[in-house]
């Protein structure tokens, strides 16, 4: 088990501390300026797009697929998990306030980068052989780059990485919170979170899309409103808290200290990492939602893919500043004159973001946290189960495979609940990593495709709503 474990770590070192970071925001790069900086020209397109077909109660999704705020509904569930509630904690305590800046940056870039999945992945669409609406990249890579075994490859990991071993790492973070704050046993927590996940995805496609439109936007706002309450009670923090995030973006030992040995590669570092893992953009994962959106125009999901990473990016700020301004005033309250405000925080992670709302809202902090955590947590539980049964389609186009995936995902959430095992956690990121690099070679390969409809977009020409019962050649 050590040396599993070892072989793990140095993969992950290898993985997010530097390949993935570069080529993540190299790929967010190329497309920002080969689109002409989409995300700036065209955010009040992807603005219009989300408020426009908001709704709690929208039109039932179904084998030929689901509205287009259901479909990024389900996509920000997927994003928005326990890394936006710890990943920023853990970016600051590494990388010091500066890493928020860089956490920005990936955030922007992965505009860009989320939008070329979106249109890739309506582009790419299908049926099954059961009449379900499917597409994402096993789908975009086999046609595309007519490439069966790198599209198995990927439908493999993602299957590994979010549907078995990245659920159960929520799981486990949601019963771990209730235990610490509410002194609940783990069974029953995880017993609870089975039962409803059970309900949810084996209602397939219509209880998914219905549960995400319902559950994000509610759990999105209580979410938002308790942590700019805090801002509100930390207000003269607040600016102090902006000043401290652009100065150690660059000079991080003007914030922190000389004695905590923080540089700017360190802050580049851990921000840029925490943003990807946090935004998802590029990973692969949100195109199975973005998919079976039903628009006219393909680039319209892609405006509206951008939108998920701008909320996911303002929930992490958010909490990054509820962070930085708890911590900061905690620090002045003690008097610790000539050492950093993170000398104060204790832990890792989720952690250090429940001490930042305990130190405000006491006692009620540990238990907001721990109810939003369940909130984000179980999203993103129902959220991945969808891609990773996108890609068991993809690999069996059977219900039977279907059904045993789904009961094997319901035990995994159980089971998981009952303990914490540190390699799990690795092995999700390792896993989450290599799903990375086939998707990457498919969206810069293809995306002259992607190019050629956001010129068209641009001119104002409509590109007409592909059938998906039509196969058509893409070249």
């Amino acid at each position: 088990m050590d040396i599993l474990e070892s072989f793990v770590d140095q993969v992950n070192g290898l993985l997010w501390d530097y390949v993935l970071i570069f080529l993540l925001c190299g790929t967010g790069i190329y497309f920002t300026i080969r689109l002409g900086f989409i995300q700036i020209r065209h955010f009040g397109t992807g603005v219009k797009e989300l408020f426009g077909g908001l709704s709690l109660r929208g039109d039932k999704a179904g084998k030929h697929g689901m509205s287009s705020f259901q479909a990024v509904a389900t996509a920000i569930a997927g994003q928005v998990g326990t890394g936006n509630l710890a990943g920023p904690a853990t970016a600051i305590l590494a990388g010091g306030p500066g890493a928020i800046f860089w956490m920005w940056v990936s955030s922007f870039l992965g505009m860009s980068t989320i939008y070329v999945e979106a249109i890739l992945a309506q582009k790419f669409k299908t049926k099954d052989r059961n009449g379900q609406l499917v597409g994402g990249p096993a789908y975009y890579i086999e046609q595309g780059l007519k490439s069966k075994w790198l599209a198995c490859t990927f439908a493999v990991l993602i299957i590994f990485a979010l549907g078995f071993i990245g659920n159960m790492v929520q799981s486990n973070a949601i019963a771990s919170a209730f235990n610490s704050s509410l002194g609940m046993p783990n069974w029953v927590v995880g017993a609870v979170m089975a039962v409803i996940a059970g309900i949810v995805i084996i209602g397939g496609i219509r209880s998914i899309a219905s549960f995400s439109e319902k559950v994000v936007p509610v759990m999105a706002v209580f979410y938002l409103i308790g942590a700019f309450t805090i801002l509100v009670l930390n207000y003269e923090y607040v600016l102090p808290a902006f000043e401290s995030i652009f100065i150690a973006a660059f000079n991080p030992q003007a914030v922190v200290g000389g004695g905590v040995g923080i540089g700017i590669q360190q802050a580049m570092r851990f921000g840029i990492a925490r943003g990807l893992f946090a935004n998802e953009a590029g990973m692969g994962s949100t195109p199975h939602a973005h998919a079976v959106a039903r628009v006219v125009r393909p680039e319209q999901q892609g405006f509206i893919a951008m939108m998920g990473v701008f909320v996911v990016c303002l929930i992490v700020t958010v909490t990054a500043l509820v962070i930085i301004t708890s911590g900061m005033k905690e620090w002045d309250a003690a008097g610790r004159v000539g050492e950093s405000f993170l000398s104060i925080f204790q832990g890792q992670g989720i952690t250090v973001t429940q001490q930042a709302y305990t130190y405000v809202f006491g006692y009620f902090g540990s238990i907001f946290i721990a109810i939003s955590l369940f909130f984000f947590a179980f999203t993103t539980i129902i959220g991945w189960y969808y891609y990773a049964e996108n890609n068991v389609r993809y690999l069996f186009s059977s219900m039977s495979a279907v059904r045993i995936y789904q009961l094997i995902v319901v035990c995994f959430i159980f089971i998981a609940s009952l303990f914490k095992v540190e390699l799990v956690w690795k092995l999700a990121d390792m896993f989450n990593g290599l799903m990375v690099l086939p998707n990457l070679a498919a969206l810069l390969l293809l995306s002259p495709i992607v190019i050629k409809l956001g010129k068209l977009a641009d001119y104002g020409t409509r590109v007409p709503y592909i059938d998906p019962d039509v196969k058509a050649e893409h070249s």
